[in-house]
């Protein structure tokens, strides 16, 4: 509860700093706070406390995903020093609204109630609007920041229209609660909570971006400031597949065969659908767009597999692609710059000119392909493994298919760095953009070869 409470302080902080002219601390003090409030985070581990009536628990699973959100965010931070260099009158509005994302982060990972997951889904999803269309004078930004509010908020009503439902049939918000009457009236439960589930799955559906309510991410990938769409398909992801995977975990897959056959279903449609559409794309960042539906279409196995309590491999998977991704956006991001463009033709010939970094965008490639010895294998290999032990053959037998035609197109970024002519443009140096680089690179290559802590964490 004190990190929810201290990450809120720091937003302030961000939000204030402009009018006493503390803009030059406004990046040094957050990431410094977010580094003490990551080490108190994991103090609560093994505490199990519950506070306002029930409404926030923290235990062990809120603790862990809390903690990669943090440190996702603060590498994020490390790179908006630079991203943002030219643009310091918005630093302290951008800084406080990218802070907020993190609270409702931390409040989809320690809700027990209901109530409070819609809180820190807005929350999160509000600030992310503002971040969307953020570049004022940029037409793509303003229609990712159009699309994805007018999309979340579909979602939003699906998602409170079906907690009312829920909370119709079993006369409370408590998750324990709801999962108490789920087991005790297997055979006399309501349809208006059938009904509720299903539009709260459809809804949660929608924030991980799998199929088929996934339309709203490439366009929104694309059009975000590259910092932000960073932001999104690292930490957004995290947050809604954690919310997600405790949801089903603690309540629904007590119901019936209903919501395992849903969810099954949008698995196998999302990794087909993230895989083949990425095959077709020019544009990097609508390539990952794709990538991380794709990716959804990987942990939907984690969500189907939720009755064997799997949170182990969701969270070594979610730091794996974590890792990957902002590797490739740290190179990414100056490579845009320089070039004046975000279509894969940027990297041509970037082995020639700068061949440290061409190796490293090859690594984070690798990484998202789930290529040994890199992180992103083993999260593979440990999904695919709780899916086959919870008798979901089909399934895994699609992702692995999936999983080879995505090597195809993350290798289309690595030929054109080592096979194309080089590009006129220099790409520019920067001590914080490598920083981020060589550390997600080289967490990535320890947690593939050393997984056990990671995966004993639970």
């Amino acid at each position: 509860m004190n990190t929810i409470i201290y990450t809120s302080v720091l937003g302030f902080f961000c939000m204030i700093a402009e009018i006493f002219n503390f803009r030059k601390l406004i990046v040094p003090v957050l990431v410094l706070g977010l580094a003490v409030i990551f080490g108190l985070n994991l103090n609560d581990w093994n505490s199990n406390q519950a506070f306002f009536n029930n409404m926030v628990k923290v235990d062990n699973f809120s603790v862990a995903f809390g903690g990669l959100a943090i440190f996702v965010t603060l590498l994020v931070f490390i790179l908006s020093t630079d991203f943002y260099a030219e643009d310091q009158n918005h630093l302290s509005d951008y800084m406080s609204i990218l802070t907020f994302v993190l609270v409702g982060a931390l409040m989809m990972f320690s809700y027990a109630n209901l109530t409070m997951l819609f809180l820190g889904i807005e929350t999160l999803s509000i600030a992310l609007y503002v971040m969307a269309g953020s570049k004022r004078f940029d037409v793509r930004s303003n229609e990712a920041g159009f699309k994805y509010f007018l999309m979340g908020s579909f979602a939003s009503c699906f998602l409170l229209f079906g907690i009312a439902l829920i909370y119709g049939s079993t006369g409370t918000f408590d998750i324990a609660k709801i999962t108490e009457y789920t087991i005790q009236n297997q055979q006399n439960i309501s349809p208006l909570f059938y009904t509720g589930m299903v539009m709260v799955v459809f809804a949660m559906l929608f924030k991980v971006s799998a199929a088929p309510f996934h339309f709203w991410a490439p366009d929104v990938y694309e059009g975000s400031p590259a910092l932000v769409t960073a932001y999104m398909s690292t930490l957004v992801k995290i947050a809604a597949f954690g919310a997600f995977y405790k949801l089903m975990s603690a309540t629904f897959f007590y119901t019936s065969w209903k919501a395992e056959i849903i969810l099954n279903a949008a698995a196998i449609l999302t990794l087909a659908v993230g895989n083949l559409m990425a095959l077709a794309q020019t544009n990097f960042k609508r390539l990952l767009a794709y990538s991380g539906i794709s990716h959804a279409g990987y942990l939907m196995l984690i969500i189907i597999s939720a009755k064997n309590q799997p949170a182990g491999a969701l969270f070594y998977y979610s730091l794996a692609y974590s890792l990957s991704t902002l590797a490739a956006f740290a190179i990414a991001i100056p490579i845009f710059k320089a070039a004046g463009s975000e279509e894969i033709s940027a990297f041509n010939g970037l082995a020639k000119k700068k061949p440290l970094a061409a190796a490293a965008m090859s690594m984070a490639m690798l990484g998202l392909a789930g290529i040994p010895p890199f992180a992103g294998f083993l999260g593979k290999y440990y999904i695919f493994t709780e899916a086959l032990q919870s008798g979901f053959f089909y399934t895994t037998l699609t992702a692995i298919f999936a999983s080879m035609i995505g090597v195809y197109y993350y290798f289309k970024v690595i030929l054109a760095m080592y096979g194309k002519p080089a590009n006129e443009v220099e790409m520019g140096n920067s001590f914080n953009y490598n920083l981020v680089l060589w550390l997600c690179i080289a967490l990535s290559l320890f947690f593939g070869l050393y997984p056990a802590p990671i995966l004993n964490i639970f």
